[in-house]
């Protein structure tokens, strides 16, 4: 039952292979891509700076611990710093705590070392054997491996006491703290930022609504001017949209302005040459008996039927390239069938529309009429004794943009064997001598289709006789 069409002329080069993104899509895309990339650089810079700053803290309380020990042994006499609680640090008693100190003498042969009860005979890595370099003073901070494998961090100093001796002194404590506060710190990070990201692409997504607003004001205005609601583009727009829709009021309204003088211009040719093919045909009549006569008034005719062809041609190929008109197809067909109905009483001939959905002609009424009313006319002439006629709208696909829709015109009589039907669409050919008409109605059906983008294919109706299909742009 259905049929499958071409694409119009014009398909291929309104349909790529790859459709372009929209204004909005890439603005939004390129916004959204410029917020995302800011707020990560904005929050590694930030993790970084905090990462530094929570690492100098912690060195600063290891390096209190290391002052206080340096105290201790440049003051003799005084109370050794290995005594319990002298550092006021609690962590420093209890064994594998991760919180430590050394001192070790570095000017003896043998190895003198103190440290602190929650080593447990166990000895601080030195940073010097790690790779550190040394900072001011011979300082140096730094990660390394601790007696239980915990990473710690270190810092130690050399002191030169003169006297007493030279002395490497060390304290260290575990960064598993330091990493749950950094740890804590970058996931509230990623929660404020991910907060934060979401709120500038709403915000960025509303502004581009907001922003593109007359732009899609435009487009209504101009698809109400296609659809045949309108004849301009109304409202008030910004300074920088307001040019483009006067320009294009201007264009549409000298394109109104051809349409007009065209039609005057059709108009004028029909009226003169009208009058002399009229006294052609009258002094044709007058002398029926000669063949000079009949020879004139049969080419007279003939010229007639010719001339009201291409003028019905240029009509409407005028009014196909003319925005802002629209037609109901249903009240279209609706009239054609109730004015064939009393055409065709006398031969019983049954006329039947079904319209299935609204549908609207991107065109004129008296040219959807002239091509629906031949057809519906062949259909009367042929038919045994009904004719079905159905309107619906064709399903539309993403590689056409404009919509159609397909007038079926259907009947039971005899039909068009294949080659017949390719036939029966040229101009002036009439299959059957026998049936009323000049040969013209199908193949102006034919040309008028196509001014709009259309066509008509003839096919074998399951009624048994001729099945038209007229596919048309609809809005």
């Amino acid at each position: 039952m259905g049929e499958k069409y071409p694409c119009p002329p014009d398909a291929e080069h309104r349909s790529p292979s790859r459709k372009p993104a929209s204004m909005a899509r890439r603005l939004f895309l390129s916004a959204l891509f410029l917020s995302v990339s800011i707020l990560m650089a904005a929050g590694i810079v930030l993790s970084a700076v905090y990462r530094r700053t929570a690492e100098a803290n912690f060195d600063e309380r290891l390096g209190v611990y290391l002052r206080a020990l340096i105290a201790d042994i440049a003051t003799p006499g005084e109370t050794s710093a290995t005594t319990p609680g002298q550092l006021g640090e609690p962590h420093f008693e209890i064994p594998f705590s991760g919180w430590y100190w050394q001192i070790s003498r570095l000017d003896t042969k043998t190895q003198q070392i103190r440290n602190s009860r929650s080593l447990f005979a166990s000895q601080l890595p030195r940073l010097s054997a790690e790779g550190v370099p040394a900072g001011i003073g011979g300082a140096r901070k730094g990660y390394a491996t601790g007696p239980d494998e915990r990473k710690l961090r270190i810092v130690e100093r050399i002191i030169d006491t003169e006297d007493q001796g030279i002395y490497l002194v060390q304290v260290a404590a575990t960064v598993e703290g330091l990493e749950a506060d950094i740890a804590g710190f970058e996931r509230r990070l990623v929660v404020t930022f991910a907060v934060l990201a979401l709120a500038l692409v709403l915000s960025s997504a509303a502004q581009l609504r907001y922003g593109l607003m007359p732009l899609r004001r435009l487009q209504a205005g101009v698809a109400a001017i296609r659809r045949g609601e309108a004849e301009g583009i109304e409202g008030i727009f910004p300074p920088d949209i307001k040019p483009l829709s006067d320009e294009l009021n201007l264009l549409i309204a000298a394109n109104r302005e051809v349409v007009k003088h065209a039609r005057v211009q059709v108009g004028n040719l029909a009226h003169a040459l009208k009058t002399p093919l009229s006294v052609l045909l009258n002094e044709a009549s007058a002398e029926p008996a000669s063949p000079l006569g009949a020879k004139v008034e049969k080419q007279a005719a003939l010229m007639q039927e010719q001339i009201s062809f291409y003028l019905k041609r240029a009509r409407a190929a005028v009014r196909a390239r003319t925005p802002g008109h629209a037609t109901d197809v249903g009240q279209a067909v609706e009239a054609l069938v109730r004015t064939f109905e009393k055409i065709y009483a006398g031969r019983n001939v049954r006329f039947s529309a079904a319209v299935m959905a609204p549908i609207r002609f991107q065109g004129e009424r008296q040219d959807l009429d002239e091509m629906a009313g031949n057809l519906i006319d062949n259909a009367g002439k042929w038919a045994s004794s009904r004719v079905a006629i159905t309107a619906e709208p064709e399903p539309s696909s993403e590689s056409i943009e404009r919509r159609y829709f397909r007038l079926i015109i259907e009947d039971d009589g005899p039909g068009l064997d294949p080659d017949s039907r390719q036939a029966a669409l040229a101009r002036g050919k009439r299959l059957d001598e026998t049936k009323p008409g000049s040969g013209l109605g199908l193949s102006i059906v034919a040309d008028l289709a196509p001014l709009y983008g259309g066509e008509l294919a003839l096919d074998a109706s399951p009624r048994g006789g001729l099945r038209a299909v007229l596919r048309l742009p609809a809005i």
